[in-house]
């Protein structure tokens, strides 16, 4: 089957591939999504199964590998895979969000062709629409140096995933449908830990040896922290970027945010816990994992590891003080920090504030006082068709002028190979978390209060983290700064899934008049093509 399906796959697509590199390795993926029954929380839910698994299956990957991934969708319902951090170079056709692909239609399978081009790094994949992401169907990645290509730690005894995040006992079905209504989302009934409850995930681990988590935020609305009982955690990747080796009691991760830690198995050989709590709420919520030495002599015992307060100083320093490692090789065998991001002149500002209110008597987000409403096309097919009417470029402006809520599909333009600097002012009350698809970001620079142009004297321009998601703290501002080196349609977006749900995201288009290859594959011969762009041909490879 997998024989057949690989051969199939590379005479369809044998042009892309040319493309893509015919030297580099293709992994290949055969992946059927059903519904099915979870306990996560200890009740029956309906849960979104990929292969019979919840969560879903790992990707294992090397820089420079075609993935070929064919997702059969056995649900009763569309369904769309996006890849949070990996960054489809050239090739937005292939992001998995309703702006630039059309969903799989119930019953119809489609195959994925990505490239992870100059990639290393822990990330995930989840579902992107109809609040899927509710249900399941999220999986880590993981994309390793090439062997020629030194890390800058030894290699760990293991590596293990870990995907945390709150979640509801509800249905995804009837948390959409309050969404639907116009209402808010209540608190979240608990954490989950690679898909269990307190208790339910465990690691297993030998005395004296040291292991990697690649941990991912892939909740709902809420920052977690992590911890080990009486195990100290060292940072060496945010979300393909290797970093200073700074050492830490526990780790903050914002929603959608990924890392990779390391600890040593150093302590008296038994079981001890490792909590993942909710940050920044009044009410605490607390989730526990097993870590197991193999020669254990007892149970987990003594209280859960506390972690920090409330307040948001502890967690401010601490995205202070994550650096990139200017010494590391990343995915090529130059230094990362060989890019002097501090040296060159932006050529744009873009001033992006949240908010929410009111829209007809319902609940919505905005950014710049717009709500996005998606088309009944995908933006990405419409530009590539010239179909009109769906969406306006300018639709959102560079700058909050603090307007009532409205509803649009908001559309920005941007020039291929500016460099750009973008703020994200957080007037609220809440911890935001922001995510741009297609690239990675210098995050130069976070404060309290309202932003300036005086604040980029607190900028870093030298060592800042570059990664694809950054969290902007209440009543504060962060500032990123981004290369737009990738032509495509871009969705930004919070990442406070009812948020983004309920119109706060926008898609920026990077546009070249080239039609080169070099700039922009052109769109797959396998795309699905659905709303006004149905019934079209796309161009043979």
């Amino acid at each position: 089957m997998q024989l057949h399906l690989a051969v199939v796959l590379l005479c369809a697509t044998a042009g892309l591939f040319a493309i893509a590199g015919a030297e580099d390795p293709y992994r290949f993926f055969d992946w059927n999504v059903t519904f099915g029954d979870i306990y996560p929380l200890g009740v029956r839910q309906t849960g979104i199964l990929i292969n019979g698994q919840f969560p879903g299956p790992d990707i294992h990957s090397v820089t420079n590998d075609n993935l070929i991934i064919n997702v059969h969708n056995s649900l009763n319902e569309p369904f769309l895979i996006s890849w949070s951090g990996i960054q489809q170079r050239r090739n937005s056709y292939e992001d998995g969000v309703y702006g630039t692909t059309c969903p799989i239609p119930p019953g119809k399978n489609f195959t994925y062709i990505l490239q992870v081009k100059d990639q290393i790094g822990s990330f995930f994949y989840f579902p992107s629409l109809a609040f899927h992401k509710a249900a399941g169907g999220f999986g880590g990645i993981r994309i390793l140096s090439r062997p020629r290509i030194p890390v800058p730690f030894p290699d760990p005894a293991g590596d293990y995933t870990v995907l945390i995040g709150d979640w509801y006992k509800s249905n995804h079905t009837n948390l959409k449908a309050r969404l639907d209504r116009g209402k808010k989302l209540p608190f979240p009934d608990g954490i989950i830990i690679n898909g269990r409850g307190p208790g339910g995930a465990s690691f297993n681990v030998e005395q004296g040896k040291t292991y990697r988590l690649r941990i991912s935020n892939v909740g709902l609305q809420n920052s977690l922290n992590f911890r080990i009982q009486n195990h100290r955690l060292t940072l060496i990747e945010v979300e393909g970027t290797h970093t200073l080796q700074t050492t830490y009691s526990s780790i903050d991760l914002h929603l959608g945010q990924s890392c990779s830690i390391l600890f040593k198995a150093d302590q008296p050989a038994k079981d001890y816990y490792i909590a993942v709590s909710t940050r920044f709420t009044s009410r605490v919520l607390t989730s526990t994992a097993i870590l197991r030495y193999s020669n254990s002599a007892g149970p987990v015992s003594g209280p859960r590891p506390g972690g920090p307060t409330i307040q948001i100083d502890w967690s401010l320093n601490q995205a202070r003080s994550i650096r990139t490692n200017l010494t590391a090789s990343g995915p090529r065998p130059n230094p990362q920090g060989s890019y002097h991001y501090g040296l060159i002149n932006t050529t744009r500002t873009i001033r992006l504030a949240n908010s929410a209110g009111q829209v007809n008597g319902k609940q919505r987000y905005a950014i710049n006082s717009v709500s996005f409403v998606p088309a009944d096309t995908p933006l990405k097919l419409a530009d590539y068709f010239k179909i009109g009417g769906v969406f306006r470029v300018g639709s959102i402006s560079d700058n909050p002028y603090g307007g009532k809520i409205y509803l649009d599909t908001s559309v920005m333009q941007a020039d291929y190979r500016a460099f750009i600097e973008i703020v994200f002012q957080n007037n609220e009350n809440i911890v935001q978390s922001w995510h741009l698809d297609g690239y990675s970001f210098f995050v130069v620079g976070m404060d309290g209060g309202q932003w300036t142009t005086a604040s980029r004297r607190e900028y870093n321009l030298r060592d800042a983290v570059s990664r694809c998601t950054t969290q902007v703290y209440p009543k504060s501002w962060t500032a990123i700064y981004v290369a737009l080196d990738n032509v495509g349609m871009w969705n930004l977006r919070s990442e406070f899934w009812a948020r983004q749900y309920l119109g706060q995201q926008f898609y920026l288009r990077v546009y070249t008049a080239s039609t080169s290859l070099r700039d922009e594959y052109p769109i797959p011969k396998n795309a699905l093509l659905c709303g006004r762009a149905s019934g079209r041909h796309t161009r043979p490879l």
